[in-house]
């Protein structure tokens, strides 16, 4: 069981802005079982293939075209936004066993994130039209975010959005974890078991984004003497990973911080439990934002809902 801190809770990006790899996290690299992540860019007309194999795989295209081709079909003209600060995604849903090329039609960036699986589901290409919007929480806790693979999307195990935090708001607050896979007397699940990844970029290349990850008692590595408490400053293209605890997020004022979530674990879900000491800021909540959404939506793919 691993000790976790500030040092190996954020993997920072390859120094080399011309890499293909941008970052990745394997396993091993962040002592858990299910998520491999990878962000990645591609010049015009260059290609990259991979295989699935025992795992399902979703792909994000973080800015420019690609066109995808593969076992299970293929998939042209992939991406609209130059970047993500610039409109809605397209993610593409891949199962096990796929063997896909991604090729550049345009100077791109992409993420992927696999987790191993044993059920097969169809490949389904996510479009902007099909993203769902969320304005999340009130006050200084307004946040935008992007259901892609949301909870009862036709898959295993893989939940992907991103979020969206203006500068001055918090996200993920009030504080929630999901480190436990619990029901109650019904089998309802109140809380899942989940490892997350975030993946930041912000909207000005000196900015920054600041994330508290802590357990309380209850957390399996807190109670086996292991806790985390680690406050942890993510810039552009860094991963922060939260394996287990409470892991909120603060964007400084004047910045706009994204990050991609990828979660996995006990269930196909988003069902967290919210800090008992914080949890009463929701009750305080006076408007939205008006910064947010952080570019225009079609009114028909807007709601809001207030969740984790």
């Amino acid at each position: 069981m691993r000790q976790y801190d500030s040092t190996n809770l954020v993997i920072h990006p390859d120094p080399d802005p011309q890499a293909d790899l941008i970052v990745e996290v394997t396993p091993e690299k962040a002592g858990w079982e299910t998520i491999h992540f990878q962000a990645r860019r591609l010049a015009p007309g260059k290609t990259w293939t991979f295989s699935t194999r025992q795992h399902e795989l979703a792909l994000v295209v973080l800015g420019g075209r690609l066109n995808v081709r593969s076992n299970q079909g293929e998939w042209p003209g992939i991406g609209e936004r130059p970047d993500v600060f610039s409109g809605l995604p397209y993610a593409l849903y891949l199962p096990i066993q796929t063997d896909f090329s991604v090729v550049a039609v345009s100077a791109c960036e992409f993420a992927l994130a696999w987790v191993r699986a044993d059920q097969a589901f169809p490949a389904r290409l996510v479009t902007p039209s099909e993203v769902s919007v969320e304005i999340r929480g009130g006050d200084h806790a307004t946040r935008h975010i992007n259901n892609m693979i949301p909870p009862g999307f036709p898959c295993q195990r893989l939940v992907v959005v991103e979020v969206y935090t203006p500068g001055g708001n918090w996200s993920s607050y009030p504080p929630h974890k999901h480190d436990l896979h619990q029901e109650d007397e019904a089998g309802k699940l109140i809380e899942a078991d989940l490892d997350e990844v975030y993946y930041y970029k912000i909207d000005r290349p000196e900015g920054y984004a600041i994330q508290y990850v802590y357990t309380d008692l209850s957390s399996p590595l807190h109670s086996a003497g292991r806790p985390i408490d680690a406050a942890l400053v993510a810039r552009n293209n860094d991963v922060v990973l939260v394996p287990e605890g409470y892991h909120p997020v603060s964007s400084p004022p004047g910045y706009t911080a994204y990050y991609l979530n990828i979660l996995a674990g006990t269930a196909q879900a988003l069902t967290a439990r919210d800090d008992p000491q914080y949890a009463w800021v929701k009750q305080t909540y006076q408007s939205l934002d008006p910064r947010v959404p952080v570019y225009p939506i079609l009114p028909a793919l807007r709601g809001r809902k207030e969740s984790v």
